[in-house]
C-alpha cells in the first residue's frame, strides 16, 4: 500500500500522465483530477501529500483552487507546484516571488519536475503568517458609523461635483449648437 499521494489536477490527459511517468518509482499513489472542482474534492478527500496544479482548469481555476487552498489551515501545509504555459498568467494574480508554492513552466522536463517538488515541499514547511484578530465589536460598531458618514459625505460631494460638470456640459453643447448654425 502507497504511504505518500501526489494529485495531479491538470485538464490534459496527457499532461497527468506525463507526471505520472517522470515521477521517480516509490512508495506513492499518483491521484488525477481533470478540473479544478474534482481536484479540490480530491485535496479535501484524500489529502494528498504533493499537489501538482494547472492554472487554467475547466469548472474552477487553478487560482480559485489555490485560493481555497490558502484559506484552510490544514491544506495550506500541502507542499503544491503551481504549472502553467505562460509565467504571465499567474503573476497577474499571484506576485513573484512565489513564497509558499513552486511554479514550474510547461513544458518541464523531469530534472525541473524534481527540482520543483523539492523546493515546493520546503515552501511548504515555513511558518504562515496569522490572521489578524477582527476587532472588538463596539469599536467596529463605531468605526463602521464613522466610516459611513464620512463615504456619505464623499458621494455628496461627488454628486454635486457630477451635476456642476452636467451644468457646465450642456453649456458647451448649447454653444456649439449655436455656432454650427
Amino acid at each position: 500500500m502507497a504511504t505518500h499521494k501526489i494529485l495531479v489536477i491538470d485538464d490534459s490527459r496527457v499532461i497527468r500522465m506525463r507526471v505520472r511517468d517522470m515521477l521517480p518509482q516509490g512508495n506513492f499513489e499518483v491521484l488525477e483530477a481533470k478540473d479544478g472542482v474534482e481536484g479540490l474534492n480530491a485535496i479535501r478527500e484524500q489529502r494528498p501529500n504533493l499537489i501538482m496544479l494547472d492554472f487554467l482548469l475547466p469548472r474552477m481555476s487553478g487560482w480559485e483552487v489555490f485560493q481555497e487552498v490558502q484559506k484552510q489551515p490544514d491544506l495550506q501545509h500541502i507542499p503544491l507546484v503551481l504549472m502553467s504555459g505562460r509565467r504571465e498568467e499567474v503573476t497577474e494574480k499571484i506576485t513573484e516571488p512565489f513564497e509558499f508554492f513552486e511554479f514550474i513552466q510547461k513544458p518541464f522536463e523531469q530534472k525541473e519536475l524534481i527540482e520543483a517538488i523539492k523546493k515546493s515541499m520546503a515552501k511548504a514547511r515555513k511558518p504562515r503568517p496569522k490572521a489578524a484578530a477582527a476587532p472588538a465589536a463596539p469599536a467596529a460598531a463605531g468605526g463602521d458609523a464613522a466610516q459611513m458618514q464620512a463615504l456619505q459625505a464623499k458621494v455628496a460631494k461627488l454628486e454635486a461635483e457630477v451635476a456642476q460638470l452636467k451644468g457646465q456640459t450642456a453649456k458647451i453643447l448649447a454653444f456649439i449648437k449655436q455656432k454650427l448654425r
